[in-house]
């Protein structure tokens, strides 16, 4: 089966949602499929106003037509609602075509945040944006219970997963001699230094020992500046990053709009905690049924659950992790996809229901 995966999210941007479509791909290509990635660096881009490290697409629609027609693919995907987006979504209301998308991150907060444009108006964008698709992938179901509520429709319960060989169990907080000697405990937040990630709500917390940042963002010049006892690392390479990760004794999640969190599970993968407020991506990440948490400690109070995260036992958060495949993501992901029209059905998309048999039989 060919898919076309359009995504405005790609590397070399380092964040969750392109780890997810990286690994993604991986997964699927190795199920024996084709999927072609459709991303900004096959065209004209600029800079990102305020936001440095993503560029976006400059007037994509004719030439992502022209792509699109000469793959005619079996099963169209649109990862991200920006410009390629945009472009690929009209595509395929012109040729009737149907398709798949995601709802990776709560832009309306990150807008609101920002630019203080109301949530309302935001939300009702992207609803616009996710109306015609054929399945809304959402990684979460307190956001997939949001967006219903919101008044979107056709959502797709869609988790992601960790890679446990790149991310190693340690029965022990490493020493990571690049970073020196550092004042225990330390305390590790990794991601977006943005308005999203509520990251002031880690830096002010009054606890002892070591804060390490790995990421960048709009606010990292700002805050490097406010916080200057705090370990700024900048981006690291993800081999790097988890060494970084072996040698905290805890990781912190300060994020209220978080819609999965992927670097929760690369923390607890490695053995380390995770403290986190109790909304959708750390709820998900590491809540059980019935109210149980494992891997580390949810609560609104973030300092409280700073300390209890220091008792949870580092084979807790692993086993926690383990619950999570990219396998299995990539397994839920080609349930969900739809023919892009029904003369492709019985080459291509035909052959996803013997895939996931397949995989299945082997689980």
């Amino acid at each position: 089966m060919k898919i076309a995966l359009i995504t405005d999210a790609w590397q070399p941007q380092v964040n969750g949602v392109v780890t997810t479509l990286v690994e993604l791909v991986r997964e699927v290509e190795r199920a024996g499929h084709e999927v072609e990635v459709v991303h900004p660096g096959l065209f004209r881009t600029r800079p990102c106003p305020g936001y440095p490290g993503i560029d976006l697409v400059v007037r994509p629609a004719k030439a992502l037509h022209a792509q699109l027609d000469a793959l005619a693919p079996h099963a169209i995907h649109i990862a991200t609602e920006g410009p390629l987006g945009w472009a690929a979504r009209a595509y395929c209301l012109k040729r009737g075509l149907a398709f798949t998308t995601a709802f990776h991150t709560k832009f309306p907060e990150i807008l609101n945040a920002a630019l203080k444009i109301p949530h309302a108006w935001g939300y009702a964008l992207f609803r616009h944006f996710h109306k015609p698709s054929s399945g809304v992938m959402v990684p979460t179901q307190g956001v997939l219970r949001m967006l219903g509520q919101r008044g979107f429709r056709n959502l797709r319960g869609w988790t992601h997963g960790v890679d446990m060989g790149l991310f190693p169990y340690h029965e022990e907080v490493q020493l990571h001699p690049a970073l020196g000697v550092l004042a225990r405990p330390v305390s590790l937040f990794v991601g977006r230094v943005s308005y999203e990630k509520n990251i002031e709500a880690f830096l002010q917390l009054d606890v002892p020992g070591t804060k390490i940042v790995c990421g960048v963002g709009p606010l990292e010049a700002s805050l490097k500046a406010r916080y200057p006892q705090v370990r700024w690392l900048g981006i690291l390479p993800r081999d790097e990053l988890a060494r970084v990760y072996a040698a905290a004794d805890l990781f912190v999640m300060p994020s209220k709009a978080e819609t999965f969190g992927l670097v929760m599970l690369e923390a607890m993968a490695s053995g380390t905690p995770v403290a986190a407020y109790p909304v959708d991506g750390p709820l998900e990440v590491l809540g059980h049924s019935e109210g149980k948490v494992a891997g580390g400690i949810l609560d609104a109070d973030l300092k409280s659950a700073w300390y209890r995260a220091l008792a949870v036992p580092r084979h807790e958060a692993r086993a926690r992790a383990l619950d999570f495949s990219w396998e299995q993501s990539s397994r839920m992901f080609l349930d969900h996809l739809v023919p892009a029209s029904q003369d492709r059905t019985a080459e291509g998309l035909g052959r996803v229901c013997e895939t996931v048999t397949s995989l299945s039989s082997n689980v």
